[in-house]
């Protein structure tokens, strides 16, 4: 949690902000999900230095999603794209 959002949690707390404010304002600093190109994707799994099927496994898809998603053909969204997100900035380690 950033410096920012700390101190405003404090303050929040100590004005008597009800738990939803204080669970918005810790939301403030969730990182960003982005679209990822499929040579982003690829370079998670060849930095890692994991097959497409052990990739695969770490993201709970099947090898042919994985694949779809390297070869450009199909675009992760929703849970998927937030992993893969995780695993790009942070390494794939970040996911076990």
């Amino acid at each position: 949690m950033s410096k920012l959002i700390k101190t405003a949690v404090e303050t929040a707390k100590d004005l008597g902000l009800n738990v939803i404010t204080l669970r918005e304002i810790e939301a403030l600093d969730l990182p960003e999900v982005v679209e990822l190109s499929s040579k982003q994707i690829r370079i998670i799994r060849t930095e890692a230095h994991v097959s497409q099927a052990v990739i695969a496994k770490y993201l709970n898809v099947s090898l042919s999603t994985y694949q779809k998603w390297e070869r450009g053909k199909v675009t992760p969204h929703g849970g998927n794209l937030k992993l893969l997100n995780l695993a790009y900035k942070r390494g794939l380690q970040t996911l076990v």
